[in-house]
């Protein structure tokens, strides 16, 4: 097989900042997918239907930029669509629930555990002091999208996500069975087998996963040195969780589906002491999720996985366009503008053996 044509994708989970940022990233996505989830966790987060309505402009405004600069043409700009979320607080009300549920702008809820990942600090600390906010949500179908790890200090960081199962997510969904979840970004074989074995009714608990925790293990944060652009949150596991992601993921099954989780920060932002967490795959998400599936064997299965379920869980309608891969090795490159500055993408400078052609045209 020397092309792969699937039918527009779908990014269910994507950062995208704001302001100069915003501008350098925003066609990367536009360029493969046909819509996207967007994270609210911008300085300060998106927390209302208007900030949502806002910042959904500014990503449009953004994509109309992108277009005038000959990154995107007028075809991408405007079939790409933000689907917004709210970002969930301790403040977070009854009545923003059913204003985001009574409009047509905000998609879901996101719930980060304060100080779990880039801006989360605004995030919730119990579970229990936004109850009456999950059971409105639960009610009205209004999805939520966990990033599932517990923040406690005594809990060592490559098991966060298995204890938020026990912790967390178990007992939630025991109080609202009801209640639709995405299990975001996961990073382990106990989340993997945690939403296979899921036993509610269908559509109401799934999962995105990664490329790079489709492709790689926690040995390529320290492969030759330290890596701080392999260095992500939920952070990269043993192989058996990795190997366990790409069994879920090549396996047909419709709770799993793609969510790039594309984080873009500054390289002088990643090459510091304390370097932020994300991976910035936006440009090449395709590629490296292809690159997954047929090392599994499985690139059949592709299309559902990236173009199908997730629409599907999210009660959309699928895309109707097509996007072609070729078989062809290319080489990632070793930084992009961003900013004003740079930012070095994901696996830079290491080959890559499919590549994207331009949506709706064969190689």
């Amino acid at each position: 097989m020397n092309t792969l044509t699937l039918r527009t994708p779908d990014d269910w989970h994507l950062h995208l900042r704001d302001g100069a940022a915003l501008q350098s990233v925003v066609a990367a996505s536009a360029r493969q997918m046909g819509r996207a989830i967007i994270m609210p966790n911008l300085k300060p987060p998106v927390t209302t239907v208007a900030e949502a309505t806002a910042y959904r402009d500014r990503i449009r405004a953004a994509l109309n930029d992108a277009v005038a600069r000959g990154e995107i043409d007028r075809a991408q700009a405007d079939s790409f669509q933000p689907l917004m979320t709210l970002y969930l607080t301790e403040k977070t009300s009854v009545a923003d629930i059913r204003e985001a549920v009574a409009g047509d702008v905000v998609a879901a809820v996101k719930l980060y555990p304060a100080g779990a990942t880039t801006n989360s600090d605004a995030g919730v600390r119990s579970i229990d002091r936004v109850m009456p906010v999950l059971e409105a949500m639960a009610e009205t179908g209004l999805p939520l999208l966990v990033h599932g790890e517990v923040t406690d200090p005594d809990i060592d960081v490559f098991d966060r996500e298995a204890v938020f199962i026990d912790r967390v997510m178990i007992p939630l969904r025991t109080k609202l069975p009801t209640l639709k979840v995405v299990f975001e970004h996961i990073t382990t074989r106990q989340a993997a087998e945690y939403v296979k074995a899921d036993t509610a009714a269908p559509g109401l608990l799934g999962a995105t996963i990664t490329p790079q925790h489709l492709i790689y293990n926690r040995n390529a944060i320290f492969t030759g040195g330290l890596r701080p652009h392999w260095y992500c949150l939920p952070v990269l596991k043993r192989e058996t969780h990795r190997a366990a992601l790409v069994e879920v993921a090549a396996s047909g099954d419709p709770r799993f589906f793609l969510g790039t989780d594309s984080a873009p920060h500054a390289r002088m932002m990643k090459e510091i002491g304390a370097a932020c967490a994300g991976c910035y795959t936006g440009p090449h998400a395709l590629a490296l999720y292809a690159w997954a599936f047929e090392a599994a064997g499985a690139l059949d299965r592709l299309e559902n996985f990236a173009s199908v379920h997730g629409a599907q869980f999210f009660g959309r309608p699928l895309n109707g366009g097509t996007i072609t891969l070729k078989r062809e090795n290319w080489t990632i490159p070793e930084s992009l503008p961003f900013a004003g500055t740079e930012i070095v993408p994901l696996a830079a400078g290491e080959t890559l053996p499919w590549q994207v052609v331009a949506p709706g045209r064969s190689a």
